[in-house]
């Protein structure tokens, strides 16, 4: 969700040529799968393609190769450190940690609110996109 939500607001800025955005599982219970269709209405809905989308795992080289690692919450995060093993380049951050109220993003497979999830990762994209302005 926040791989295309933050690609539209970019493109929406006019600043695409700006940023390579991507993403990347930190387990592997999703490689090679699409946007699960409760968000892929979402992003529909907000008129964001993502039916190209397939995922796949983060590497060593993702980490090497992006200025900013941005985690959804903490499970990520750990998952990240476990991939990197350590973060010299202070490049991981969480989404929410851009916004008045930092923390992790509620996570919907769990949570089954979808909806809160949106509001949350529209807030953390813009926040990001305004602190790299």
């Amino acid at each position: 969700m926040a791989e295309y939500v933050m690609k539209a607001l970019v493109a929406e800025a006019g600043r695409s040529a700006e940023f390579e955005i991507a993403s990347a599982a930190t387990s592997a219970e999703e490689i090679g799968n699409g946007v699960y269709p409760p968000v892929r209405r979402l992003l529909e809905a907000a008129d964001i393609d993502c039916s190209a989308h397939a995922a796949r795992q983060m590497t060593v080289a993702d980490y090497r190769h992006y200025d900013l690692v941005v985690v959804m919450d903490g499970q990520n995060l750990a998952n990240i450190r476990r991939i990197i093993g350590s973060d010299p380049d202070g490049k991981v951050c969480r989404l929410l940690d851009f916004t008045p109220t930092p923390g992790d993003i509620a996570d919907p497979w769990y949570t089954r609110d979808f909806n809160l999830t949106w509001r949350q990762v529209n807030a953390g994209c813009r926040a990001l996109l305004a602190r790299l302005a």
